[in-house]
């Protein structure tokens, strides 16, 4: 049944990437879908990209394994959405026209710009992608039942390419509908499973909580902050670092930022926003009850066993919740909530593919020659795409045996360390130079590049990518504490050191634009 499912949704989706895919040349319609989309449906494929399948299953095994801390980490991502919308959202869309180069360049125009934000673009993204895909495997072999190394291999290539193919076929409005589509699925079926696990603890979240605390093995531990850092030198300090990471940079990664073009004005950007931070919020309670509700009818044990990371915490609290004895209609919701994953996995790597192709071919192709025609330009879309989705394959297959969690943080780090600074930067500060941009971007990634291989994600423990050797040399979990200072500091430094001269034609400069980008007043179509 969970077979016969993800062939249909998988049949439908593409049949509706073909469907609503641009019909002209017109890079409008390619890279915003004509900004046609309703507030509540923008909303909804804002929060679909924003919910990737390493924040469901993720986050819901933190949960699992970690109580508190993993409640603390699910509520970071709704607030990290929060600050995007009160504080950049409305700015951003002024701002930018396609790409995240686009709000770039405003104040600073130039190929350096644009290519720096392109490198960056791929680098926070990138690792995401593998993620995303090389858990595929893993996942179909969870639900249906087979452990071979070539089969699983097989689903990253072909799940890969049909990836590549939404990206390429149905541009912005095509993945939009795609992540609106997912999002209804995932949250309608997790409701239904929060709510057959609050009626297995009679409607009594106490109950619930208490139940997990006991199946924990930790004892009261599970609900009291800092279990998931409890073994590093510095856990509070670790703890602060990790959600610095996720609050300043899950909402400022490209394939989310790319959503807030496709909204035609500021009052429906901020009518986008709200559903968003809706839909996120209710995902977020539908976590923390089916996480929490793993823990408290399969054990913390038995999802450590199934996954160290905890990944498999979802579908293990899913199941959980029927009980012993399993009716149609139960197997007829677990089919969904599997089928909601499986399309969280589409479509979040078909949304990241599309982030980095639209760079590629927007910010480094287009950029090259004085006026490329919009053919050109859409035909090397969607050949950039097929340049992203390819080795980013090929990758993925390479580490599906390996833990992934530091890709995952390397992602966000990179979000807060690097894109942050620069938005806020550019966005707000006057005298901001292009001296000061490029050292941001360069710099922050370079931090936690850096520092990000000295972690004891990457070695040193038995749940990290190489539990055999230890080569850390960095005391926290991530790089947040120390990498995100130190791009704010990049973009401080190297505005002082342009001079007064500099900082005073970009005050300048920026002042002649400063309406377009906080209030709106003009949105320039160049």
């Amino acid at each position: 049944m969970t077979l016969v499912a993800f062939t249909a949704i998988a049949t439908i989706t593409l049949l509706l990437c073909v469907m609503t895919g641009p019909d002209r040349d017109d890079l409008d319609e390619f890279y915003t879908g004509y900004s046609s989309l309703s507030p509540m449906r923008n909303g909804l494929a804002i929060a679909g990209d924003y919910i990737s399948a390493a924040t469901v299953l993720g986050t819901c095994g933190v949960i699992a394994l970690y109580g508190h801390d993993g409640i603390v980490l699910a509520l970071s991502t709704a607030l990290s959405l929060m600050l995007l919308m009160f504080l950049l959202a409305e700015p951003l869309r002024n701002a930018g026209r396609f790409t995240m180069g686009d709000a770039f360049a405003r104040r600073m125009p130039g190929r350096t710009v644009r290519m720096t934000a392109c490198l960056v673009t791929l680098a926070a993204l990138l690792p995401l992608m593998l993620v995303q895909l090389a858990g595929t495997g893993q996942l179909l072999a969870f639900l249906l039942g087979f452990s071979g190394d070539e089969v699983k291999t097989g689903c990253i290539i072909g799940l890969g390419a049909l990836m590549i193919s939404y990206a390429a076929i149905g541009g912005m409005k095509g993945t939009a509908l795609i992540q609106i589509l997912k999002i209804v699925i995932l949250l309608g079926s997790g409701a239904a499973v929060a709510v057959l696990v609050l009626h297995r603890f009679d409607w009594d979240p106490t109950a619930l909580f208490s139940a997990a605390a006991r199946r924990s093995g930790v004892g009261d531990a599970f609900l009291a902050s800092g279990l998931e850092f409890a073994g590093g030198p510095f856990p509070r300090a670790d703890m602060i670092s990790a959600q610095l990471c996720v609050v300043l940079g899950g909402a400022c990664l490209p394939h989310v930022t790319m959503r807030m073009y496709t909204a035609s004005s500021a009052p429906q950007v901020r009518r986008s926003m709200s559903w968003a931070v809706s839909s996120v919020a209710v995902f977020v309670l539908v976590i923390t009850v089916v996480g929490t509700g793993a823990t408290a009818l399969v054990g913390r044990e038995a999802i450590a066993l199934a996954d160290p990371q905890g990944n498999s915490a979802y579908l293990l609290g899913s199941l959980a919740a029927f009980g012993a004895e399993v009716s149609t209609a139960e197997t007829f919701l677990f089919t969904t909530v599997a089928t909601g994953v499986f399309l969280t996995v589409l479509a979040s790597v078909a949304g990241m593919i599309l982030a980095c192709a639209n760079s590629l071919a927007h910010d480094v192709f287009a950029a090259r020659v004085q006026e490329m025609p919009a053919r050109r330009e859409m035909t090397l879309a969607r050949v950039s795409a097929l340049a992203v989705g390819v080795p980013a394959i090929l990758l993925a297959t390479m580490v599906q045996h390996r833990s992934l969690q530091p890709l995952v943080t390397l992602s966000f780090s990179l979000g807060a360390s690097a894109i942050a600074p620069a938005l806020v930067y550019s966005l707000f500060w006057r005298r901001y130079t292009r001296t000061g941009l490029l050292a941001t971007l360069i710099g922050g990634t370079l931090a936690v590049l850096v520092l990000t291989p000295g972690t004891n994600l990457v070695s040193g423990s038995p749940v990290s990518a190489f539990p055999d050797a230890d080569f850390t040399y960095f005391p926290f979990t991530t790089t947040g504490l120390v990498s995100v200072p130190l791009g704010f500091a990049f973009g401080w430094l190297g505005t002082v050191l342009s001079g007064r001269r500099k900082t005073e034609r970009e005050r300048r400069r920026y002042e002649a634009v400063e309406g377009w980008i906080l209030a709106g007043a003009v949105r320039r179509n160049e």
